[in-house]
């Protein structure tokens, strides 16, 4: 049976582990938030030197676009890292979510360059697997949600009834 010492001495080891995993998502979450900051000045310095030069608009809208999606993923991420640190546990669902959206950027970035010069042997298989990948992540998604919150569900489907 342990001694009143060693639970004392395990608290204060748990109360360690548990500050410096907080510490850890603090810099994680600092990291994010930077990250963020320097896509916002990349995505509007690409919009304004485009609109000040040579004007192409595809090439505007993909940038646009793909920094837009790629500030979508690290503001999800930084999501994900407050609810670990808040909840103090690590769910899957949001790193599904941050799959869906770098599965769709990729779609619209492959789509948007290939524009009139599609080529089914290269553009069009990386496309289907990426359709796939997606189908996969919702699908996944989908079951999560459905497993860790059935209440939900419920309310729907009796809504749907009435």
């Amino acid at each position: 049976m342990p001694t009143a010492s060693r639970r004392s001495e395990s608290r204060r080891l748990q109360s360690f582990l548990q500050a410096a995993e907080d510490g850890i998502h603090l810099v994680v979450a600092a990291f994010l938030i930077l990250l963020a900051v320097l896509l916002t000045i990349g995505v509007v310095g690409d919009v304004v030197s485009a609109i000040r030069g040579p004007y192409h608009e595809t090439a505007i809208v993909l940038s646009a676009l793909d920094n837009s999606l790629v500030l979508f993923i690290v503001a999800e991420l930084l999501h994900t890292v407050r609810h670990t640190i808040r909840n103090q546990t690590l769910d899957a669902e949001p790193f599904l979510v941050v799959g869906l959206i770098a599965g769709i950027r990729k779609v619209l970035i492959v789509t948007a360059e290939a524009g009139k010069t599609f080529k089914w042997s290269v553009q069009g298989i990386e496309l289907l697997i990426l359709a796939g990948l997606i189908l996969v992540m919702a699908v996944a998604v989908y079951i999560w949600r459905r497993s860790t919150r059935p209440r939900d569900f419920d309310i729907l489907k009796a809504a749907s009834r009435s």
